[in-house]
């Protein structure tokens, strides 16, 4: 289950780190009509899509990310409470992120990128699925159970 909390780690930092902010980037854009710069280095987002793709395209695109970047964050979550389905839909959603990467030049979330497969994948055997086993006798037979406990015997009705 650590490996499971790693990922999810990774996975709030990396949404937190990128995704995030896309906001004040696509307003920057907006504003002034270029990208702002990471201290003076590089244009942030400033990938192969800036130069293909017209200014409101573009804002669609970043604003797309960081929606993309909040479902990997939900499905952290998810792995977070021990959820298989939450890792599957994680590792499905690589893909779709990997594409945003290569638009937007991003280099480092390939590396958390891997670090959350590699993380999902030893903790796989921890996760639970998430089916629910129905008890003998429905809700009702829980009931039962509780009454038995509290020494009521099931004699008072249920409903």
């Amino acid at each position: 289950m650590k490996s499971a909390r790693v990922a999810s780690v990774v996975t709030w930092v990396y949404a937190a780190g990128f995704g995030i902010p896309a906001i004040p980037v696509a307003v920057y854009l907006v504003d002034r009509g270029g990208l702002p710069s990471f201290m003076g280095l590089f244009d942030m987002y400033g990938g192969p899509w800036y130069l293909r793709f017209q200014q409101n395209t573009f804002v669609v695109l970043l604003v797309a990310f960081l929606v993309v970047t909040m479902v990997a964050a939900w499905t952290a979550w998810l792995i977070w409470k021990g959820s298989k389905v939450g890792a599957v839909l994680s590792l499905a959603l690589l893909p779709v992120e990997a594409v945003f990467w290569i638009g937007f030049a991003l280099p480092l979330p390939w590396l958390s990128g891997i670090a959350r497969a590699a993380l999902i994948g030893l903790a796989w055997k921890s996760l639970k699925g998430n089916r629910r086993r129905s008890q003998p006798g429905g809700s009702q037979g829980a009931e039962r159970v509780e009454q038995r406990v509290a020494g009521d015997g099931g004699s008072s009705a249920i409903n």
